[in-house]
C-alpha cells in the first residue's frame, strides 16, 4: 500500500480480493470474517443473528459513513441494498464528525427530514418534524417502539452507536405511527478490550461541558463487560434569559451466560431544564404591515421554565438455538416526568403603538409511564432447493399518563403588552391546580415476516403485524384492531446494483387528549396511511459506499397538524405526497467520508390544491470530511450545506421566506494517539431565517455560532 490510512482502511483495503472482511472490536482489535458477497454468489445464508447486531452493523471504530448491515426497516438483518425501502445510517464516526449531540441534531442533518422549532429550548413540545408530507411520531430504541409521550427527542447521542432512519410507513415495525419516517436508536455495547475517554467543550452564548465514555470487561475472561457513558452541558443562547442544563447518563452491562446465552441489563437516564425558552412572534400588525424584529426579540421572561427528567430501564435475554435460529425478549420500563410555565402571543398589535398584544401563560405538570415487552424469534428456513429468513414475534405495551390541570388567577393580569418591551414587564402569572386527568393506553401487536429468495438474484418480503389499541380516558374508552400488510421485491441486477419495490401501511389513533388537542373529549378519526415506493441502490467499493434513489407516494387520511394561533392540533383531510430522494454515504476516496441526499416531496389536498406550505418543496443536506496524507495526516477538515426551498405560512397575511442555505464547518487535529482538540462552526455566513412560519407566527433559527472541543483517549 501507499498512502495514509486508518488501520481499519488499511486492512479493508489487504482484504480487498481476499474474501474477507474486518470488524472493528474496539480499542485497536480487529477480527476477520468471511465476506458478505451478492446473491448470485451465495452458496447459504450467513449465520442469523440478533436483530441490529449483525456482523458489518456496528460503526464505532470503523471510520465510515455507511454501514454493511441494517434491521430498522423490516427487523431482518440486511445490507442496503437488500432493503427495499429508503434507509438512512448516522454512523458513529458521522455524529461525531458533524457534532451530532442530540437526536433533534441528527435529525436535522437527514436528508428527506424536515425538523421546524416552534419553540427553542423545548424539544418535545417545541419541535415539528416531517418526513415525504407527514409529521414524524414513529421512534423506537434498538428495534422497539417508544411513545413520542415519552420524549425520544431529548436523546444524546452519547449512549448510541448509529441512529437508522427509515423514510415512509413502517407498519410491520411500528403497528402504530405515521407514513413520515421511523427512527431506530441503536445503542452502544461494551467492548471486549478497554476503552476509556473524556471530552470537554466550550463556545460562544456562555456554552460549556463535558463528558466521558468508559467500556471494560468485568472479570479475566471477558464473559461480563460494561459501559458508561455521561454527558452534561450548560448553554446559553442568542437571547436574553434563556438557560439550558442537560444531563445524560447511560450504563449497560452484558453477561455470557453460556456460549449461546446473553444476558443484558441497563439504565438511560436525561434530564433538562431550561429557563426563558425561545419563543416565535407575530409576522405582521392588524394593519397587515411585517413586524421588524430580529432573532434576539424572541427571547421570553425569566419566569418561564420547562424541565423534563426521563428515565429508562432495560434487560433482555437472547439465546441461540442451533447455528440458524435465535431468539430474544427485552423488558423495558420507562418514565418521564415534566413541569412547564410557558405563554403564547396573540396577533392583534397596533402599527402604530406596538401594543395590543395579549399574553397567555400556560401551565402544565404531568407524569408517563410506559412498560413494554418484546420478543421474538428468528431464523432461517429450507423450502423449495433454497434457504430462506423468518422473524415473528409480539409487542406488549402499557402507557399511563397523569395530567395535572391548572386555572391562572386573571384578577391582576395583564390583558395589553407592547411587543417591543413586554417581556421585561410582564409580571409571574398565579396558578392553583384544579384537577388532573388520567389516561391509560394499551397496544398488543403480534407481527410476522419473511424473506424468501425467488431465484439467485431476486427476494421477497412478505410481513404483516396485527394492532390491538386501547385507550381508557376517565369518562370513555377508545380500541382499534388493525392489520398491516408489508410487501417487498429486491432484485439483483448485478454486484453493484439492485432495484426494489414495496408497499406498506400505517395507523395512528389519535387520542384527542386535552393537552393535544384543547377540546376536552374530542376524538378526531385517525391517521392512517399508505406507501408506494420503488427504487434503484448501489453498493460501491466493496460497500464502503452506498448510493439509492428512491420515488414515493404517500396516501394519508386525517393528517393532524399545529395550529400555532389557536395552540391545538387539527386534522386535515386526505393528503398525497409524492416525492423523489437521492442519497450518497460513505468512503469517496482515501481518507475522504461524504455523507449527502436531495428530497423533494409535494402534497396535496383533497382538491388537489398544494398542502402544508410551511414545508418546502425541495431540501438538499451535505456533510463530508477529508483526512489530509502525508506530513499532515493528523489534520481533518470538513463541511457541508443544509439548503431548503422558499416556504410559506399559507394565510390571508401569508408570509414567504425564500430560500435557505446554511454553512457549517469543522476541523479536527491529532495531537497524538490520545488526545485530539476540534472545531465546530454553524451558520457561518450568520444568515437570518426563519425555522418555521406557520399561521401568523415565526421563529428565528440559530445565527451563527462555534463550539470547540478536546478529546483525551486513555
Amino acid at each position: 500500500m501507499q498512502g495514509s490510512f486508518t488501520p481499519y482502511e488499511g486492512i479493508s483495503r489487504l482484504l480487498e480480493t481476499t474474501g474477507l472482511e474486518v470488524v472493528d472490536q474496539g480499542n485497536g482489535n480487529y477480527s476477520l470474517q468471511p465476506a458478505r458477497t451478492s446473491h448470485a454468489d451465495d452458496a447459504v445464508l450467513p449465520s442469523v443473528t440478533v436483530s441490529g447486531k449483525a456482523p458489518g452493523s456496528t460503526t464505532e471504530g470503523t471510520g465510515s459513513y455507511t454501514t454493511w448491515s441494517t434491521s430498522s426497516s423490516t427487523r431482518l438483518n440486511l445490507t442496503p441494498q437488500e432493503t427495499p425501502q429508503a434507509v438512512t445510517v448516522l454512523t458513529r464516526q458521522r455524529l461525531d464528525d458533524q457534532k451530532l449531540d442530540t437526536l433533534v441534531d441528527v435529525l436535522d442533518a437527514t436528508p428527506g427530514i424536515i425538523v421546524q422549532k416552534t419553540m427553542i429550548g423545548e424539544s418535545q413540545d417545541g419541535t415539528d418534524i416531517y418526513a415525504r408530507g407527514s409529521r414524524l411520531r414513529n421512534y423506537q430504541i434498538d428495534g422497539v417502539p417508544t411513545s413520542l409521550d415519552m420524549t425520544p427527542l431529548l436523546a444524546n447521542t452519547v449512549a448510541y452507536d448509529r441512529i437508522e432512519v427509515v423514510r415512509g410507513a413502517t407498519g410491520i415495525m411500528n403497528g402504530l405511527g405515521t407514513p413520515a419516517a421511523t427512527i431506530n436508536l441503536i445503542r452502544k455495547r461494551p467492548t471486549a478490550t478497554p476503552q476509556k475517554s473524556v471530552t470537554f467543550q466550550a463556545g460562544n452564548w456562555d456554552r460549556h461541558g463535558g463528558g466521558l465514555d468508559i467500556s471494560n470487561p468485568l472479570n479475566e475472561n471477558g464473559t461480563a463487560r460494561m459501559r458508561l457513558a455521561a454527558n452534561y452541558t450548560q448553554e446559553g443562547a442568542w437571547v436574553k434569559n434563556f438557560d439550558q442544563k442537560n444531563i445524560a447518563f447511560y450504563g449497560i452491562t452484558e453477561f455470557d451466560l453460556s456460549d449461546r446465552s446473553l444476558l443484558t441489563i441497563g439504565i438511560n437516564h436525561l434530564e433538562q431544564k431550561t429557563d426563558a425558552s425561545i419563543l416565535g412572534r407575530p409576522l405582521f400588525f392588524t394593519n397587515g404591515q411585517r413586524i421588524k424584529l430580529s432573532p434576539s426579540d424572541d427571547g421570553t421572561p425569566s419566569w418561564g421554565y420547562y424541565d423534563h427528567k426521563s428515565s429508562n430501564l432495560f434487560a433482555s435475554l437472547e439465546h441461540r438455538f442451533g447455528s440458524n435460529w435465535i431468539g430474544k425478549v427485552e423488558y423495558s420500563q420507562s418514565r418521564h416526568d415534566f413541569d412547564s410555565l410557558t405563554m403564547g402571543l396573540t396577533q392583534t398589535i397596533d402599527a402604530a403603538t406596538g401594543s395590543g398584544m395579549e399574553v397567555w401563560p400556560y401551565r402544565a405538570n404531568g407524569q408517563n409511564r410506559q412498560d413494554n415487552l418484546d420478543a421474538y424469534i428468528s431464523g432461517v428456513f429450507s423450502m423449495f432447493g433454497r434457504d430462506h429468513e423468518l422473524i415473528g414475534g409480539v409487542t406488549l405495551s402499557r402507557r399511563l399518563s397523569t395530567i395535572k390541570n391548572f386555572d391562572q388567577d386573571l384578577a391582576s393580569w395583564p390583558t395589553d403588552f407592547n411587543i417591543y418591551d413586554w417581556t421585561s414587564i410582564a409580571p409571574s402569572p398565579v396558578f392553583s391546580q384544579t384537577d388532573q386527568g388520567r389516561f391509560r393506553e394499551r397496544n398488543y401487536s403480534p407481527y410476522l415476516n419473511a424473506r424468501f429468495q425467488l431465484g439467485d438474484s431476486t427476494s421477497m418480503l412478505l410481513g404483516s403485524r396485527t394492532v390491538h389499541w386501547q385507550l381508557d380516558e376517565s369518562t370513555s374508552t377508545r380500541k382499534e384492531n388493525v392489520f398491516v400488510p408489508y410487501v417487498g421485491l429486491v432484485h439483483s441486477l448485478n454486484d453493484t446494483w439492485s432495484v426494489y419495490g414495496s408497499y406498506t401501511k400505517i395507523f395512528q389513533p389519535q387520542d384527542g387528549v386535552v393537552f393535544l388537542y384543547g377540546r376536552p373529549g374530542a376524538t378526531p378519526d385517525p391517521e392512517q396511511g399508505e406507501g408506494y415506493e420503488v427504487g434503484a441502490k448501489a453498493s460501491l467499493y466493496g460497500g464502503q459506499l452506498t448510493a439509492s434513489l428512491a420515488l414515493f407516494q404517500m396516501d394519508v387520511a386525517n393528517l393532524s397538524f399545529w395550529n400555532r394561533d389557536a395552540r391545538v392540533y387539527e386534522v386535515s383531510g386526505q393528503t398525497q405526497t409524492r416525492g423523489i430522494e437521492l442519497e450518497l454515504n460513505g468512503k469517496l476516496a482515501d481518507g475522504w467520508q461524504i455523507g449527502a441526499g436531495y428530497a423533494y416531496a409535494k402534497s396535496k389536498d383533497e382538491n388537489g390544491q398544494r398542502a402544508l406550505t410551511r414545508l418546502p418543496l425541495h431540501s438538499l443536506k451535505l456533510f463530508t470530511t477529508y483526512r489530509l496524507a502525508g506530513a499532515w495526516n493528523k489534520l481533518t477538515i470538513g463541511g457541508g450545506t443544509s439548503w431548503q426551498s422558499a416556504i410559506h405560512s399559507g394565510e390571508d397575511l401569508d408570509y414567504r421566506q425564500g430560500g435557505v442555505a446554511l454553512v457549517n464547518l469543522m476541523a479536527r487535529y491529532e495531537i497524538d494517539k490520545n488526545l485530539s482538540i476540534a472545531f465546530h462552526a454553524n451558520n457561518v455566513l450568520d444568515k437570518q431565517y426563519f425555522s418555521t412560519v406557520a399561521g401568523n407566527y415565526g421563529t428565528f433559527g440559530a445565527p451563527r455560532n462555534f463550539m470547540a472541543s478536546i478529546k483525551y483517549n486513555f
